[in-house]
């Protein structure tokens, strides 16, 4: 019962971070860049554990060597490891790669499927991966992307109490309108990297600091009392 009573309530809270949040970042958008979805999909191979600025610096160069699947397929792995060290793990990020563009020659005709079922399947694609392509890429809201940022705020705004992402994204399939899907993650990566960061919070200078329940300036009112 409680959980029926505070959907409403969470819905409306959603509703309004992500109407103040657009009046705050009106040019939110993907961090990570890209011409098309395949250098989508490789870039945010590359951001795990990997800051997005860092990423953008190695696909610079990274994509104007590699233009196509067959590219990184035909690509020495030794290569594509050193090409891409300065994101860490390259190993691991350079055999994923090349696996899923082998699959997505294979499978796919070259071109990098439209659908969460196939993306899952290629190396190194799990559901965040997938879900950044099909929103940024294909336009398509498949869900919500939960990154560290989306994972802090969430938590700080009270729209979860899960620390798992998959757990965290189903939270938030609850109560973001779908509509807002692909936007909201960008709205708080945006926030959390300007106001709500991890470490420090700038609640006086937040836009949600009245409808977030982790305020520091709430507790520190009730601290004063």
């Amino acid at each position: 019962m409680k959980q029926k009573s505070e959907a409403p309530d969470l819905k409306h809270r959603a509703k309004q971070v992500v109407s103040r949040l657009r009046k705050e970042y009106p040019d939110a958008h993907c961090s990570l860049i890209h011409s098309n979805p395949l250098e989508l999909l490789i870039a945010t191979i590359l951001s795990a554990q990997c800051t997005d600025e860092r990423v953008n610096i190695v696909t610079a160069d990274l994509f104007r060597k590699y233009r196509s699947c067959t590219d990184f397929v035909n690509a020495p792995r030794e290569e594509i490891e050193n090409d891409i060290r300065s994101t860490g793990f390259f190993r691991n990020k350079a055999k994923s790669i090349q696996g899923a563009c082998k699959m997505i020659l294979e499978n796919y005709g070259g071109k990098v499927p439209e659908s969460m079922e196939d993306l899952l399947e290629l190396p190194g694609v799990a559901r965040k991966t997938a879900n950044v392509v099909m929103g940024n890429a294909f336009g398509i809201a498949s869900g919500v992307v939960v990154d560290t940022h989306v994972s802090r705020l969430s938590q700080r705004l009270g729209l979860t109490e899960n620390t798992q992402p998959e757990k965290i994204e189903q939270d938030l399939i609850k109560y973001v309108p779908k509509k807002d899907w692909v936007d909201f993650s960008h709205l708080l990566i945006y926030h959390g990297r300007k106001i709500c960061k991890a470490r420090t919070p700038l609640c006086a200078d937040c836009v949600l600091e009245s409808l977030c329940p982790s305020s520091t300036l709430k507790s520190n009112l009730s601290t004063s009392r």
